[in-house]
């Protein structure tokens, strides 16, 4: 699923490639994928003539703003948007077509079908689902250390669970989590109320680092990510832990191993990360 960093790539790029097009027709070939409004005809309908004027993000949501309405975009497991030219032949599991009255089209493909397409009156959008209940992210002003010291020891979960709870911390995912637990020295199952005061300042510059560096680096590209330029991100080579089972850490030298917490898959080095 892609995280922050993949994200807020596709924004950058996204913005790039859409912004100033007018909306000429919408075609939908998947209606599940609109959330609201639940008739895709009125979905359809609202956004016909508009201007998309800019393009945000929110944790793993894109907020594309087009004339007075938002359209809130998840991509979930698999969800790409495409630029393309109308006569290009379209790609199997192109589900939301916006076609532009400068003869191109923002095509979504989804192989998995699990993204998801909200649109609101612009400056709703923050204050209903998905987006009310996320809490700050990593890199926000509100993300503070005196924030995460106050809020860390009353929580109870693992370390882990604690930060791949987007009403916590948005935008966090396996990756990057795993990446700053490894960075800070931290083993996932630790219980989030049992970290020290050294240990949690730790933890927040990690994340801030490996969340900047991940941006910087176009995201990761570990399954099939593409930013919405059809590119590769690379900070899979700056990678320590995530995906690397039975690979020697790059600090001790011991091998990379694989657990499950908080449901997911984990990986961590078993002496670096007591």
């Amino acid at each position: 699923m892609p995280e922050l960093p993949e994200v807020e790539t596709v924004r950058k790029t996204l913005k790039e490639l859409t912004l100033g097009k007018t909306i000429q027709d919408v075609t939908i070939h998947l209606p599940r994928i609109i959330q609201l409004p639940s008739d895709t005809a009125e979905f359809r309908q609202k956004l016909l003539g508009l201007t998309i004027i800019d393009i945000k993000r929110r944790g793993k949501f894109l907020k594309l703003v087009i004339g007075d309405y938002v359209l809130v975009s998840h991509l979930r497991m698999e969800g790409k948007y495409k630029l393309a030219r109308n006569e290009e032949p379209i790609e199997k599991h192109t589900h939301v077509i916006f076609h532009f009255t400068d003869g191109t089209e923002l095509r979504y493909k989804d192989v998995r079908q699990f993204g998801t397409m909200h649109l609101f009156i612009a400056g709703e959008e923050d204050i209903q689902d998905p987006l009310r209940k996320l809490g700050p992210e990593p890199l926000s002003g509100a993300f503070t250390l005196k924030w995460f010291q106050d809020t860390l020891p009353r929580r109870k979960a693992n370390i882990k669970s604690v930060l791949l709870n987007q009403s916590y911390l948005a935008g966090l995912g396996n990756i990057y989590v795993d990446e700053s637990l490894f960075q800070a020295g931290i083993h996932p199952e630790r219980k989030a109320s049992t970290l020290q005061s050294d240990e949690v300042e730790r933890l927040y510059d990690c994340i801030q680092v490996v969340i900047k560096n991940a941006i910087e680096a176009g995201g990761s590209s570990i399954r099939s990510y593409l930013n919405g330029q059809g590119e590769m991100g690379m900070f899979q080579l700056q990678i320590q832990v995530y995906g690397r089972k039975n690979e020697p850490c790059n600090r001790c030298g011991e091998p990379i191993s694989k657990l499950v917490v908080a449901g997911r898959g984990t990986h961590i080095c078993q002496t670096c990360q007591k």
